[in-house]
């Protein structure tokens, strides 16, 4: 449609990737007007951890409609949001040992990474905060200031202060405990870095480049935090809410964070839903000091009610999801065996995986061949090298298999191309009929 080049803006960059007028979705498929039909491999960058249209909460947030529920609320109390918060708390805080009040925000990442950093500077009384290379929290000004990437950073038009930033995990390569040097620039009054409120960290950096933090760093973190007397912040945005095989991402890691700041797939649905989750002793806000015309979306607070009692009732969805993240990863390193090492690396946890290329010119290539294939899958990194498995936790076993065949065939043309490996590679050899559950069990 021409109406797209006469008046939205330049800024749209998904759409770039992926040329078509897209006006139907279900489970993990998009299709487009034409009726073509597309495996989603990016799922709203992590938004529909669910798939599209869910029938569970669709049928919910129908009836929540029909029966004319309040839809916007400010922050006003409405049954909705209390069976939200009775759910959450019921079946996702308390299970945990996790004691948190919610602060309900803005309805995108940003806002309560904004929130985050607003709480942890007022409660401390200092202004720095520690990030990381390669960290991504949003692009607000806040959020951005503690963003490594250099191409959104370059956008604001203004200083960016009030961060400091330091080595995440395996940053200066295997074997080095970058904790260990933040631990020392803290010790040291001559470092230069000023003693902060708070470390924002995301236990796995997704727009960064599916760079996942090892467990042992992630409590050493944790450490340095309590010695130091600083607030650890956990940006569960794109990597909570299940994508690495548990509701929380650190949950494997047994690190108890400050604060935590959930968005993207918290609603279930694709609704817009941001919340800050605070200790108790830090939830220190006046009335009204942060607030926000949206921090009231209802119909969010219905399917994310849904999402929580559907799936996060007992442990039986996070196992299927963990099963389906190990089917992944064999996949993956089996790709990267076969097409080269010094070529391709695998990163990530669970159904939060990529493959990193040699550059961002052979990922692009190689994503461009799966759409033509029929697989939307998209690039992240410094260098947008790392092709990023971002498919709905909801994708049934043959289509989680389709889709990563997809990825082989374009991986294996582009090498061809380069004349680096043969056309002939059979790309199915190994049996993957038998279930993924069944598969890594016997493998283990």
């Amino acid at each position: 449609m021409k109406i797209f080049e006469e008046i939205e803006s330049e800024v749209q960059s998904y759409a770039r990737s992926f040329p078509r007028i897209f006006n139907r979705a279900k489970g993990e498929f998009l299709y487009d007007e034409e009726g073509k039909e597309y495996l989603d491999f990016l799922a709203g960058a992590g938004t529909l951890n669910y798939g599209h249209n869910n029938p569970v909460f669709k049928e919910k947030l129908l009836s929540y409609i029909e029966a004319d529920g309040i839809s916007h609320g400010l922050d006003l109390h409405t049954r909705a949001k209390a069976e939200f918060l009775e759910a959450f708390n019921e079946k996702i805080l308390k299970p945990r040992n996790l004691e948190f009040v919610v602060q309900f925000t803005g309805p995108t990442g940003t806002n309560a990474v904004e929130a985050a950093l607003k709480l942890a500077r007022n409660v401390t009384g200092r202004e720095n905060v520690i990030s990381f290379t390669n960290g991504f929290h949003g692009v607000s000004l806040g959020s951005l200031a503690t963003t490594g990437n250099s191409h959104h950073r370059g956008a604001a038009g203004v200083s960016l202060g009030g961060s400091s930033r330091m080595p995440y995990d395996g940053y200066l390569g295997d074997g080095i405990d970058t904790t260990a040097y933040l631990d020392k620039v803290l010790s040291d009054s001559s470092s230069g870095i000023d003693m902060p409120a708070a470390v924002l960290v995301e236990t796995v950096q997704g727009e960064g480049g599916i760079n996942a933090a090892g467990f042992e760093w992630l409590r050493n973190l944790e450490a340095v935090c309590r010695k130091h007397n600083l607030l650890l912040i956990v940006d569960d945005i794109q990597a909570g809410c299940g994508r690495t095989g548990t509701w929380f991402s650190f949950e494997e890691a047994g690190i108890s964070p400050d604060i935590v700041t959930m968005s993207k797939s918290l609603s279930g649905y694709g609704l817009p839903f941001a919340v800050v989750l605070i200790r108790p002793e830090l939830d220190q806000w006046k009335p009204g000091e942060h607030n926000g015309t949206f921090r009231g979306n209802n119909l969010a607070f219905v399917t994310a009610k849904a999402s929580i009692d559907h799936y996060w009732s007992d442990d039986s969805f996070a196992k299927e999801v963990q099963a389906k993240g190990r089917y992944v990863s064999g996949r993956l390193q089996t790709i990267v065996a076969r097409y080269g090492e010094g070529n391709f690396t695998t990163r990530g946890r669970g159904m939060f995986q990529g493959i990193n290329c040699v550059n961002g010119e052979i990922a692009a290539r190689i994503t461009r061949k799966a759409f033509a294939k029929g697989l939307m899958i998209e690039t992240s990194g410094a260098d947008d090298q790392v092709v990023k498995f971002l498919c709905p936790l909801t994708i049934s076993e043959a289509n989680l298999k389709r889709g990563i065949d997809i990825v082989e065939q374009a991986i294996a043309e582009v090498c061809a191309s380069e004349g680096e490996i043969p056309e002939t590679v059979d790309f199915f050899e190994e049996d993957y009929s038998v279930s993924a559950e069944e598969r890594f069990r016997k493998a283990s």
